[in-house]
């Protein structure tokens, strides 16, 4: 059977670029020729065709990044580039979708949407002040006997054991040994009250800062809503400390491999894939712990691929490096450890940093 020839194009010239149309497609662009659409089915075929075309950008974006550590940045370093999503907007799709996955909850960002829940009965309230007071006994138990073994050991001073058993509540800021000061913050979550000593003690700079009347306006709106916009406002800005930690970690690798001749962009490019590949693989465990609660899948099973998928992040990121960097096992593994442990460090920095910038936008 002759195959129907393709229809001639609407015009002489590209509707994009303004080269001159030889066939359906332009040589220069690659637009389609034809600047009409014709039915609502192309339409949603050029919306979705990637996503359920085999042969896609996609899916051969996809499929190595997860089963190829390194195949997608030695592949784009060496100017095989067209066939994969383009690294940068890959990152930003797969962060979109982790975060979208993790963290939303229809229940509670679409509440309107809704019934509201029935108000629980005196005797529903009073179980749950029960249960509530039974676990708060038994955690207490576990810390007290957790801290009775590392005081035996002398990890830490008696004095803290004496603390906790006397239940004075949790304190955080600095220790009698440090000689910067003695700053203790409580907060009661019952009551939602904060109490504060031992500011005088702290570096002038910070008393300036950390005033009574600020702390308290601080605690108050922490404790308005049982830290919910506190948590808001750190999840919003952990994408941007994922961002910022990337050139950080470039300006790593690019130490760890000073006679690559790889310009900075290259070990960027590096990093980009690795945490679209992070993303990916924790997207994926979210997705597959709802799935195996949803179909009662055995608790060890779930356990057992939760765990490996865990470890593979580790081993990804070694095979990464000795794909691209195409140095030995030994080389590679002293790199690798120097690498993570910078990592650690960034990491910690950069969502302290967001934590910080939550606390001062609460």
């Amino acid at each position: 059977m002759a195959r129907k020839p393709a229809p001639a194009p609407d015009h002489a010239n590209c509707l994009n670029c303004g080269t001159e149309l030889s066939g359906q497609y332009c040589g220069n662009c690659g637009q389609r020729a034809s600047g009409r659409l014709i039915s609502l089915w192309e339409l949603l075929r050029d919306a979705f065709g990637d996503l359920f075309e085999l042969d896609s950008r996609l899916w051969r974006t996809i499929i190595p990044l997860l089963l190829r550590p390194g195949r997608l940045t030695k592949d784009y370093l060496e100017g095989r580039r067209a066939r994969y999503m383009p690294p940068f907007r890959m990152y930003l799709v797969l962060s979109v979708i982790f975060f979208v996955v993790a963290f939303f909850d229809p229940t509670d960002d679409l509440s309107l949407l809704f019934e509201p829940e029935p108000a629980p009965t005196p005797e529903e309230i009073a179980e749950q002040e029960r249960a509530a007071a039974e676990k708060h006994e038994e955690t207490e138990a576990e810390i007290n006997e957790v801290l009775g073994e590392l005081a035996e050991e002398g990890i830490i001073p008696p004095e803290t054991v004496a603390a906790a058993e006397a239940d004075e509540g949790p304190q955080f800021g600095v220790t009698e040994d440090d000689p910067s000061g003695d700053f203790e913050f409580d907060f009661d979550p019952e009551t939602g009250k904060c109490t504060f000593s031992g500011q005088e003690d702290l570096p002038g700079w910070l008393q300036r800062r950390l005033t009574r009347e600020r702390l308290e306006e601080l605690c108050a709106r922490i404790g308005a809503d049982g830290g919910k916009a506190l948590g808001n406002l750190l999840l919003d800005n952990i994408p941007v400390a994922l961002i910022v930690l990337l050139p950080f970690m470039a300006l790593v690798l690019k130490a760890l491999y000073p006679l690559s001749r790889r310009y900075f962009v290259e070990h960027l490019l590096f990093f980009v894939h690795y945490h679209s590949f992070f993303f990916l693989i924790l997207t994926l465990q979210f997705l597959f712990a709802g799935l195996a609660s949803l179909v009662h899948l055995p608790t060890v099973l779930k356990v057992l691929v939760l765990v490996a998928a865990a470890f593979y992040i580790p081993v990804y990121l070694y095979k990464a490096m000795r794909q691209v960097y195409e140095q030995g096992h030994f080389f590679t593994l002293a790199k690798y450890v120097v690498l993570v442990v910078a990592y650690m460090i960034g990491a910690t920095f950069t969502m302290l940093s967001a934590l910080l910038f939550a606390l001062v936008s609460v």
